[in-house]
């Protein structure tokens, strides 16, 4: 799963980093790029991509998907989507189909119990780069709001936990974002072993179990 995430590229870098998506020729972000977070956690607001043609916009969206037919917010956010049911289960069904985006971050935390209590951990692709997670989006109640999609863990992954964000290499945004249903469901398995052998996973700072701490220290090494 993928319950909190670091995003600290904001301004001109995060748009470059759009800029550089195969296929894009023009950004927008027409409300400006969040300022940097250490501890972002559902129901909080986050960046999401939606791509059209050569045109991408950068939009705050909430974190916890709201269909189209939501009458109100209460209830569990939808922050994940399993992608195993994404393309049937009727919370998502519509947005996979049409609705389809990015949520860029500089990495996620997850937590791994070693058997004395569960550890926070953070992992990210480090040097500068952005990890993009596939991610659907949403209109309901009026608002933008947004979901991240996982999958099984695999590989050098596995130990940290069973579930994991599905991030797409750049080869494969395309065919995310603008391909047909039928060509995005193709990519729901998990993360390629080749993308996942590039993660680094280090311990991170037990305070970021608080949403309300957000800072750069929760990502320093212990």
């Amino acid at each position: 799963m993928c319950g909190r995430f670091v995003l600290f590229t904001t301004d001109e870098s995060l748009l470059a980093h759009v800029g550089g998506l195969p296929g894009v020729t023009e950004v927008h972000a027409p409300q400006g790029t969040p300022g940097p977070r250490y501890n972002i956690a559902p129901t909080q607001i986050v960046p999401v991509v939606r791509i059209d043609g050569p045109v991408a916009r950068v939009e705050p969206a909430r974190w916890g998907l709201l269909p189209h037919w939501k009458k109100d917010d209460s209830g569990p956010p939808l922050f994940n989507a399993r992608g195993e049911t994404v393309a049937t289960k009727p919370s998502f069904r519509d947005a996979f189909k049409h609705q389809r985006g990015l949520i860029p971050m500089d990495g996620y935390y997850e937590w791994h119990d070693d058997g004395g209590g569960k550890v926070p951990h953070f992992v990210s692709l480090g040097e500068g780069r952005i990890m993009w997670a596939a991610a659907l989006w949403a209109t309901g109640l009026g608002r933008l709001s947004a979901t991240i999609v996982t999958t099984d863990s695999a590989g050098p992954l596995a130990w940290l936990h069973d579930r994991l964000p599905r991030f797409l290499a750049e080869e494969e945004i395309e065919q995310w974002t603008t391909g047909t249903p039928e060509q995005a469901a193709e990519l729901l398995h998990p993360t390629p072993l080749d993308y996942l052998e590039h993660l680094a996973v280090r311990p991170a700072d037990r305070s970021v179990g608080n949403v309300r701490n957000d800072y750069p220290e929760l990502i320093s090494e212990n």
